[in-house]
């Protein structure tokens, strides 16, 4: 015999998994860990915590002072995580609920 809530579950999934299982969606679900995620990686790179990445970059600016490369090769590498992080969490939080719902199914039969 299946609680309230786990009735509610199935019904509230029997309507939402096939819109939840689109790309876009799945982007905007995602989209706050990805963005949050790279936050906080600008701010570790920027607090110069880690002294000897530190002095090699800047070393490395000091012969090549052009910055746009790194700051291009900075943004894209941000994009790139940002969009992983948000497809990843979102598709793996549909197959839970996927999961939850199959067992469910299984339990009321």
């Amino acid at each position: 015999m299946l609680t309230e809530e786990e009735t509610r579950f199935i019904e509230y999934w029997e309507a939402n998994r096939l819109r939840r299982k689109r790309f876009f969606k799945q982007l905007a679900i995602g989209l706050p860990a990805g963005a949050f995620l790279v936050i906080a990686i600008f701010i570790s790179f920027l607090s110069g915590w880690h002294r000897q990445a530190d002095t090699e970059i800047r070393s490395q600016s000091q012969s090549q002072p052009n910055y746009s490369s790194i700051i291009l090769v900075l943004v894209a590498a941000a994009l790139m995580i940002v969009a992983f992080t948000a497809v990843f969490s979102a598709r793996h939080k549909w197959d839970m609920n996927e999961q939850r719902y199959r067992e469910l199914l299984a339990k009321r039969e």
